[in-house]
């Protein structure tokens, strides 16, 4: 018997502390003067930045992941060479009305950039009230309905994970799949990504298949993908949902009814890896799905727990690439280091999840490796692109 968590209005607390996935809630994005664009600043001076965290929430998590946060920001300023920032902390309580507010007292306080804060609604108050101080925002959702004028989004988004795994699954043969998504808004969003991802591919999707969220909502809907795989001829089935949702069971249920994940290629938009029990599970074994570079996160991880002595959050890696894309830029000597221009440079940063690079829409980029779970473990059959030059964009 499984179980399901009710879907939350705050994504990534949702999507990463829980199954490190991506469940989106709408939100109103920021309207903004396109010509706000960023500060202009002396980069041989310390770089004032103010991170915004949700401690004072009075929730255990927030509290946790504030200082996660919070530590790993600190971690990358140590590595950086030759930028000096000035880190200063603000706590949002987890709500929009306080994270608008203590960024507007940033802004006031001299910051050049806000980094955070983390829930989607009040990244998008964060952007609203410093847009007329031309300040950008980092935020660490990865919404991107609040993407845009002066913030971007630090966290994968699905549109990034659904073009890397539908160009992937093309090059492997499989050009016609069949979308199973949640009855929900992150079903709905993760769905539209993989339509686009598709779209663009030159991939065809057959059918789209919704589902209630419940369990029964799951069950009822098996013999309809099964109808739709074998009308379509479907070589793949791409799975919206994460491991804390409808995956165990739609896994589980599908090759009973007949769809043979040895013929018909499972594909997720999600992490299967996580929690780790869920790759003893039958149905997931041979599935794709994209990580982040394996490598540099075991690297980042190994540093982070020998110089605070417990494991990262797993959102707290925003924080770090936050600082090192603020860092990179300054470094290079630009006086619009933190405006648009310095902030979207083709060539991207490096993380402590792989390269990654901000979109002038707001949105980013990712680079991802495509992971398979072989005899109950994860392996990497295609390698994160270590530039955006190469395969995997």
């Amino acid at each position: 018997m499984f179980s399901f968590s009710s879907f939350s209005p705050k994504p990534v607390t949702l999507a990463l502390a829980a199954a490190a996935s991506f469940s989106l809630a709408a939100c109103d994005p920021v309207s903004l003067n396109s010509g706000a664009s960023g500060p202009s600043i002396n980069t041989s001076k310390p770089v004032q930045v103010a991170l915004l965290v949700p401690k004072g929430s009075g929730q255990a998590s927030d509290q946790q992941i504030a200082q996660s946060l919070e530590n790993a920001a600190r971690l990358a300023m140590g590595d950086l060479d030759g930028v000096t920032i000035d880190l200063r902390v603000y706590d949002t309580a987890g709500s929009a009305n306080q994270a608008a507010a203590v960024a507007a007292q940033a802004a006031s306080d001299g910051a050049k950039i806000i980094l955070g804060p983390l829930y989607a609604q009040s990244a998008n108050a964060a952007g609203l009230a410093t847009a007329s101080k031309n300040i950008n925002v980092l935020a660490f959702s990865n919404n991107t309905a609040v993407a845009g004028g002066n913030v971007y989004v630090l966290g994968n988004t699905f549109e990034n994970t659904a073009n890397r795994v539908v160009s992937y699954a093309r090059q492997q043969g499989k050009n016609n799949m069949i979308v199973v998504a949640a009855d929900n808004v992150a079903g709905e969003q993760g769905a539209a990504a993989v339509q686009s991802a598709a779209s663009r591919q030159g991939v065809s999707v057959g059918a789209t298949i919704k589902h209630q969220f419940s369990q029964q909502g799951i069950v009822d809907a098996v013999p309809a993908v099964k109808s739709a795989v074998t009308q379509t001829g479907a070589d793949s089935v791409f799975f919206t949902s994460e491991t804390a949702g409808a995956l165990p069971l739609l896994t589980q249920l599908l090759p009973e009814a007949g769809v043979d994940p040895s013929v018909t290629k499972f594909l997720g938009l999600t992490r299967w890896d996580i929690p780790a029990a869920t790759l003893a599970l039958p149905g997931v074994q041979g599935g794709w799905f994209a990580i982040p570079d394996p490598g540099v996160q075991a690297s980042y991880q190994s540093r982070y727990s020998a110089t605070y002595g417990s494991a990262p959050h797993p959102i707290a890696g925003l924080a770090y690439d936050g600082i090192a894309a603020i860092g990179a830029s300054v470094k290079a000597g630009r006086a619009d280091a933190l405006a648009k221009s310095g902030l979207t440079q083709s060539s991207g940063f490096v993380g402590v999840n792989g390269i990654f690079r901000f979109l002038p829409n707001g949105t980013n980029e990712r680079a991802m490796a495509i992971a398979e779970i072989r005899n109950q473990q994860v392996t990497v059959i295609d390698p994160a692109p270590k530039s955006f030059r190469g395969a995997g964009f």
